[in-house]
Formats: structure tokens, sequence, C-alpha cells
């Protein structure tokens, strides 16, 4: 009986673990995919927009990152541990990048220097967004772990595999940076990131194309959770297949809010179809959901705390968006600091 109780608290915390995962690649995923098309920007006024565009907003978007952190620290520590160990080279590039980034976007209208923050502010985000596909690829790859420690070398992580991952990740933020600008943006800058989202939905395509082709051949128990659910998975991937129709027709018929949408849910089906094919490993072929687990008091311990910190911040994100809704424009981008 305890075993069973164990398992299921391991399984909900997985659950719990991949909503906040969402929570932050979509949420800060547009944050970062703005800076880094910052480093396209025509002139200094569409780079002021973008930038604008994120005011009030990008800060506490990061918070859903501290609190992943925390979530699997406290919930999975040995995984915790794993990343730290095996991942530290991009996990400290990915903090240096976001700590970059955020320095660049509160100074750049106070320095002399605009030029040297705009490039800070876009490599930083573009160093932040491809740590994140590092890590990913890193953890899903082969991973050399002996009795729950790794066992490898400090560049075991970058591999071909890795740097795919890193690609996607880059693409997908891409993504939803380009539709998040047609929301907030106008005339011209809205037809350029129109054009982006196009570039970026067929990268994308690619990019999962080759993903989903690996998968199995790094890790072949994969196939056997392929076999074991058919419906499931086609399912799965028919309406992915859907999702990116339908984020084609709503670029090329100039919608505003509808790309977002589409990109979010292509997200989201990704991230369900490649999570779902590794289930029930957290580490692939070597440690399991419940195996990683923490003793069932602390999961249990930490659902009372989590249950009220996550319906806290989603109204705190909502109420952020409905404050600063609307269109950036010339007109009003003097009153904002960026």
């Amino acid at each position: 009986m305890e075993t069973e109780i164990h398992n299921l608290l391991a399984n909900i915390w997985f659950f719990i673990i991949s909503l906040i995962l969402i929570l932050y690649v979509i949420l800060d995923g547009f944050d970062l995919g703005v800076g880094i098309l910052t480093l396209f920007a025509r002139n200094e006024e569409q780079r002021t927009l973008m930038m604008s565009s994120l005011g009030g907003v990008w800060d506490a978007n990061e918070t859903w990152l501290v609190l992943l952190g925390g979530a699997l620290f406290g919930a999975f520590p040995i995984v915790y541990a794993t990343v730290l160990h095996a991942l530290y080279v991009p996990v400290m590039a990915m903090l240096f990048g976001l700590i970059f980034r955020g320095i660049a976007l509160e100074f750049r209208s106070l320095g002399r220097n605009k030029a040297l923050w705009n490039v800070a502010f876009g490599i930083g985000s573009m160093t932040a967004a491809a740590s994140q596909g590092f890590i990913i690829g890193g953890l899903l790859g082969k991973m050399p772990i002996v009795n729950d420690v790794f066992a490898g070398g400090v560049w075991d992580w970058l591999t071909s595999y890795s740097v795919t991952s890193a690609c996607a990740v880059v693409v997908i933020y891409l993504l939803f940076g380009t539709t998040y600008l047609i929301i907030k943006t106008e005339k011209e800058i809205q037809a350029v990131n129109i054009r982006y989202a196009q570039i970026a939905s067929m990268a994308l395509i690619v990019l999962l194309l080759i993903i989903i082709w690996w998968v199995p051949r790094l890790h072949p128990y994969v196939l056997d959770r392929w076999a074991g659910s058919p419906v499931a998975f086609s399912c799965v991937a028919a309406l992915l297949l859907m999702a990116f129709v339908m984020i084609f027709s709503s670029l090329r018929n100039r919608r505003e809010f509808s790309p977002f949408f589409w990109s979010v849910v292509i997200f989201i089906l990704a991230f369900s179809l490649i999570s779902l094919s590794y289930y029930p490993c957290i580490i692939p072929a070597v440690i399991s959901v419940q195996q990683a687990a923490s003793p069932s008091k602390t999961l249990i311990f930490m659902l009372t705390g989590i249950g009220m910190m996550i319906p806290v911040m989603l109204i705190y994100n909502g109420y952020q968006y409905f404050v600063f809704r609307g269109k950036v424009t010339l007109k009003n981008v003097e009153t904002v600091s960026y």
C-alpha cells in the first residue's frame, strides 16, 4: 500500500513539474524569442518597439524557472543533483545569459552606449535559450550514470543530439517571440514577424522530425512504448500535424492572436509526445520517476505549498498581461523605460 501511494505521489509531482516547465517555456520563451529577434531588427525604432513589448512582464515570467528548480530539488533530488553535476556548463551559461539580458534590458535606456546593451540583450537571450536546449538534450541523451551518480566528463552533454535539441529550443522560442510580436505590434514590424513565424514553423517541423527519428535510436525501449499504445501516440502526432496546418493558415490570413495560440498548442503536443515516449523514465533508460522521487512525507508536505503558489503566480501573471495589454507603438513607447 505504501509503495502504491508513493508511486501515485511521484506521478503527481511528475505532472506538476511538467506543468511548471510548460508554463515557463511558454511565458519566458517569448521573452527570449523577442530578445533573439532584436539581433535582426532593421533599425533602432524596431528594436525599441520589440524591447518595449516586454516591459512589465519579462521579470515575472522568469519566476517560473525559480519555482521549477525548487520543485525539482524537493521532489526529485537525484535528478536535480545529476543535472547540476552532468550539465554544470550549460546550466551556468543559462544563468549568465539570463543575468546579462536582464541587466541589458534595465540599463539600455540609462547607458550612453545603447548599441552595447542591444547586443548584450540579444546575445544573452540566445545564450539562455541555447543553453536550455543543451540541458534538455544532455538530460534526454545517453547519460553515463552509475549507482545514481553521474560518471561522465564535463563535456559529455555536448553531442549531436543535444545540438539538435538546442536548435529546436531556439526555434520554438523564436516562434513564440514572432507570434507574440504579431499581437503587440502593427504595420511593417508585424508583417516582418509574420514572415519570420512562417520560417520558424517550417524549421521546427524539420527539427521535430529529426528528434522523433533520433529518440528510438538513442533509447530502443521507446519503440516498445509506441507499440504498446499506438492509438494514443498516433492521435497526439495527428493533433500536432493539425496544429501546424492551423498556424500556417492563421499566418497566411494575418490573424493576430491565433498564431501565438497555435504555437503554444504545438509546443504542448510536442512536449507530450516526447515526454510520454520516455515515461516512466525521468532520466531515460536509467532512473524512473518512482525511483527518483523523494519520500512520501516530503512529497505530501510540498503539495500544500505548491498548491498555494501556482494559483497565486497564475493570477499575478494574468493581472500583468491585463494591465500591459494592447499594442506597443512609437507614440506610447516613451512611457516605457526601454
